[in-house]
């Protein structure tokens, strides 16, 4: 069965909540990349330590591969 994007975006991806949420892991990446930790198609995520995307302290945030970030529940 072929995923419905469309339906897909209105239902999750654009509510507020999710879009606040999107806003801080930008954030986080933006903060990494300029102190160097991270260049744009490395292939490496933003890790927050506790979960939280709200706390973009420095300490907070790691850089680990994508595969191992989004392998974590």
């Amino acid at each position: 069965m072929a995923r419905d994007y469309k339906k897909e975006y209105a239902s999750y991806h654009a509510k507020p909540e999710q879009v606040k949420r999107r806003a801080q892991r930008n954030s986080a990446r933006r903060k990494m990349e300029a102190a160097g930790k991270v260049r744009k198609g490395d292939g490496k995520d933003v890790h927050h330590a506790n979960r939280k995307t709200s706390d973009n302290s420095s300490r907070n945030l790691k850089v680990i591969s994508k595969s191992k970030n989004r392998s974590m529940k």
